[in-house]
């Protein structure tokens, strides 16, 4: 090599080394062919053998599905992800906090990828208090021509409202007076605990903004952003004497945009249900609301059985295909109010607010059940899914999610080497074995 592109080589092998960004550089079958250090210490406490031998395998279990998108990428050359968040857990002190990698993928050629990691804890953070601050602005000075805006007592009963309540909503005034303003919401969707949980988040925060589905006077429904502010003295800590003010728009003309947006951030792109990401963020919120005022919670691992067996006999398209159907299962089982994400290749979880260890417990059964009497079908063959499920609930002890999950865990290892195909509960003294085939 000649001596200037020698010294060139070593000038740019130095720069990777010491830049300030994560990167690496790994084959398309996820082989690792070079990495500097910040990319190797973002990445090393992810791998479960200590090693850093292959992409796909250290982010398995916050991104199960990079290896599909690599795949399902055709371009010759391109950004397969840009900025993918993956969200991970950290131990600072005795306790584990919420930490957030970025995650972008380019494709170099047929043969090269390059990986961009960084650490974007702090920003989103930032971003996030940032959005918030907008979404307040927005919401008051900015499309407000047809609104619901209600004022409502310490407890979210409705007191007085606008005349508009009748176009937004469908309801009379008449009917809504004394109310709560789970009124406005699918049944089912907004329980009395949910609905002082977000009374409180506005005491908080200043306010609480939400989207999502609402619901009319005759049963249709319609995309609604509702915003929560108190107009009581944040030093005012009698219900009785409090009040908030409640505005509801109709922004069915922003869904798809929004809901590209969710799926984007926060959805597992094989399966569409909530990813890991945005399982822990609404996880910690439920686990700050427990801690605040003791309720109901729970949390289910769920495993597919002998997932491996699947994809070496009948191929990968034929496990995702598994793995689709099961997260069907799921969705069709749960509440609206549950948040059932895909957490790992094969495994799911689901947080259950407002739900005890017995019915928590029941609702896995049926998930078992239901699973057993629909295999799948696959180009003309029928294929067995079955699952194992651990069972856990937050009491007194259990410091934060990933204890509980770590307890839920430890119930679905057990379940599967009992034989697979069943349901368990956590235990005191319940550890999880060093393996259990897959």
């Amino acid at each position: 090599m000649d001596s200037s592109v020698e010294e060139e080589y070593e000038a740019l092998l130095q720069f990777l080394y010491i830049a300030p960004i994560g990167l690496m550089q790994a084959r398309h079958d996820g082989e690792i062919v070079m990495v500097n250090p910040l990319c190797a210490q973002l990445l090393m406490p992810l791998s479960r053998d200590g090693e850093l031998g292959n992409l796909y395998t250290a982010l398995e279990s916050l991104a199960p599905d990079l290896r599909h998108r690599v795949q399902a990428f055709q371009a010759p050359c391109g950004r397969v992800c840009d900025a993918l968040q993956l969200h991970v857990g950290r131990t600072q002190g005795r306790r584990k906090e919420a930490q957030v990698l970025s995650l972008t993928l380019m494709k170099l050629d047929s043969e090269r990828l390059m990986v961009v990691l960084s650490d974007v804890t702090q920003s989103l953070k930032r971003d996030r208090e940032l959005r918030q601050s907008q979404a307040w602005l927005n919401a008051l000075v900015s499309g407000l021509t047809d609104y619901a805006l209600v004022q409502l007592d310490g407890r979210g009963r409705m007191q007085a409202w606008n005349a508009s309540i009748g176009r937004v909503t469908g309801f009379e005034c008449g009917a809504v007076e004394g109310q709560s303003y789970a009124l406005f919401h699918p049944a089912d969707s907004m329980p009395t605990e949910r609905v002082l949980d977000r009374l409180h988040d506005a005491d908080s925060s200043g306010w609480s903004l939400e989207e999502g589905w609402r619901s009319r006077a005759d049963g249709s429904r319609f995309w609604g952003s509702c915003l929560i502010a108190p107009l009581h003295a944040p030093e005012d800590t009698d219900p009785e004497s409090r009040a908030y003010s409640l505005i509801l728009r109709d922004v069915s003309e922003r869904r798809e945009a929004t809901q590209l947006l969710w799926q984007t951030v926060s959805s597992d792109h094989l399966t569409g249900l909530a990813n890991r990401r945005a399982f822990h963020e609404a996880a910690e919120i439920e686990i700050k609301r427990w801690q605040r005022q003791p309720r109901p919670l729970s949390v289910l691992m769920i495993d597919a059985d002998h997932f491996k067996r699947i994809n070496d006999n009948h191929g990968h398209p034929a496990g995702d295909a598994v793995l689709r159907h099961l997260a069907a299962c799921l969705s069709a089982t749960f509440r609206a109010m549950d948040v059932v994400a895909r957490v790992g290749g094969e495994e799911f979880a689901v947080l259950l607010p407002g739900t005890c260890l017995e019915s928590a417990e029941a609702v896995a059964l049926r998930v078992c059940q239901r699973l057993r009497c629909q295999p799948v079908h696959v180009d003309g063959k029928v294929i067995g899914c079955t699952v194992s499920i651990g069972v856990a609930a937050m009491e007194p002890g259990v410091d934060d999610i990933h204890a509980l999950l770590q307890r839920a865990d430890a119930a679905l290892y057990a379940a599967k080497a009992a034989g697979r195909n069943r349901v368990l509960r956590w235990q005191a003294g319940q550890d999880q074995p060093a393996s259990v085939a897959a």
